[in-house]
């Protein structure tokens, strides 16, 4: 069955962080985008997530773009902010800032490096949602934090009032089942692969970094299966594959094709920080024209 809320939107935007030529932050830069991705569709704008480059930013630049993002777009479109870290300190202090400046809600990736055992998982986020007023989504992407946040501290998780949803990038389908199944948790497939798949079995939406490219197409996968539509959902993510294994699945970072895209389509978007490299002239030509198949088939 599916979820009967949807706190943040369906089609959320795993937005990348615009940058001037310098490396500055470009605010007007992400204000132009932030607009662009609410026009063809997106009711979501995620920040500094793993695509927005979170550890190449500080904290100003993070509150900073929260304030600004929320002020393009109004309340046309969620604004999450991710604010997490490896510090539950360091976390709390960006959320309550998120809070202050304007955010809808928190993405908050559990801690990583230090490889925290569950017990401490959950602590670590019941600190945060006992500390600051907005919901929060669990962010649980195992491959780049080392640890998983167990489907069965999932289940402890949605006891609280302010835990609301999930971005799901663990690659462990089970589990998501196990835990939609059985909580009101919002689940958002945070692997593009996943985005109808998780739906169909009760998920909420998606969190993508495809979107930044191609919001429209993935939007229309929704709407098709919403509809009753389900063998034009299934075809229309198909259609949606190359695109989303050039850009997630091809070597590269997410935040690397995300901005050879938006560049060369003319948005905002601007170098990538060290130690993240652009994409060579090769890479950026190959994800054009797989974009461009895309769009011609829509």
């Amino acid at each position: 069955m599916k979820p009967t809320t949807t706190p943040f939107g369906r089609t959320l935007c795993a937005m990348i962080t615009p940058f001037t030529a310098d490396g500055a932050l470009d605010l007007p830069g992400a204000q132009r985008l932030a607009e662009h991705l609410v026009s063809k569709g997106c009711d979501g704008l995620v920040l500094s997530g793993t695509t927005g480059e979170s550890p190449t930013t500080t904290d100003e630049e993070k509150t900073d773009l929260v304030r600004a993002v929320g002020e393009a777009v109004g309340d046309r479109a969620s604004v999450v902010a991710g604010v997490g870290t490896s510090d539950t300190r360091h976390t709390t202090e960006l959320a309550l800032a998120a809070e202050k400046a304007g955010a809808d809600g928190l993405l908050v990736v559990a801690p990583y490096y230090s490889r925290p055992p569950q017990d401490a998982l959950e602590a670590h986020f019941r600190h945060i949602a006992d500390a600051c007023g907005l919901p929060l989504t669990l962010y649980d992407i195992p491959g780049r934090t080392g640890v998983r946040i167990e489907a069965d501290t999932m289940l402890r998780l949605a006891e609280h009032p302010r835990i609301v949803a999930v971005k799901d990038c663990s690659y462990d389908f089970l589990a998501a089942q196990k835990v939609i199944s059985r909580t009101d948790l919002a689940y958002y497939a945070g692997c593009d692969e996943h985005i109808l798949a998780l739906y169909a079995v009760g998920g909420a939406g998606c969190i993508s970094t495809v979107a930044n490219a191609a919001p429209a197409q993935l939007r229309a996968v929704l709407d098709a299966f919403d509809a009753g539509r389900t063998a034009e959902a299934a075809a229309l993510q198909h259609r949606a594959t190359p695109l989303i294994e050039s850009m997630m699945c091809a070597g590269l970072p997410g935040t690397v094709t995300a901005k050879s895209l938006l560049n060369g389509l003319g948005l905002p978007a601007g170098p990538v920080r060290p130690p993240l490299r652009p994409a060579d002239r090769e890479t950026a030509d190959g994800l054009r024209a797989t974009y461009e198949e895309l769009i011609a088939g829509t």
